[in-house]
């Protein structure tokens, strides 16, 4: 066999691996806000809810992140535990265009971090800057809390409400 064959092999297998991998690990939605229209089947589908405390500086509600505790059948134990069906993330905190790409201080975060808390009556454990945008400059959050970046799109299928992804919903339920 030529090279390009090994190569050609080796790509085809990378991608099967990369099919199952996506198949077996939790599946993720991103933009979950009440100012964001999001199907009821993505709400299903999801393992993660990646929540945007203030969307256009509208703050969720109580009512709202009952309705989202409602539909994770949160048992009112800490974040991440097992007996979760589903799990809640911060995601940014206005869900701006490169929101995280410049420097962010302790004050902006916690921002976001208190309307969290005061929704759904814990702080968030797992964080996922909008478009991924990141300076190493905000390292520091790593310290606070788990940051999803560029290989937790690659690993898991990742939705999104109002279906604004790279990818459309539909692409990502079938790989």
């Amino acid at each position: 066999m030529k090279v390009w064959q090994y190569f050609a092999i080796g790509f085809v297998g990378c991608i099967i691996c990369l099919f199952f991998v996506r198949l077996v690990l939790p599946s993720h939605l991103d933009d979950v806000s009440p100012e964001i229209f999001c199907e009821e089947k993505l709400l299903d589908w999801a393992d993660v809810y990646y929540v945007i405390p203030k969307f256009e500086n509208v703050s969720i509600d109580r009512e709202w992140c009952e309705e989202i505790k409602r539909r994770a059948s949160l048992s009112g134990s800490e974040l991440g535990v097992g007996s979760w069906d589903k799990k809640l993330a911060m995601h940014g905190v206005y869900h701006s265009f490169e929101e995280f790409g410049i420097v962010r201080d302790f004050e902006y975060l916690d921002e976001g971090v208190e309307i969290f808390e005061e929704c759904f009556g814990v702080k968030p454990t797992r964080f996922k800057p909008p478009q991924l945008a990141w300076t190493n400059e905000n390292n520091w959050i790593k310290d606070r809390m788990k940051v999803d970046l560029i290989w937790n799109q690659i690993f898991h299928k990742v939705y999104h409400c109002g279906d604004t992804g790279i990818f459309p919903n539909w692409i990502v339920r079938i790989f």
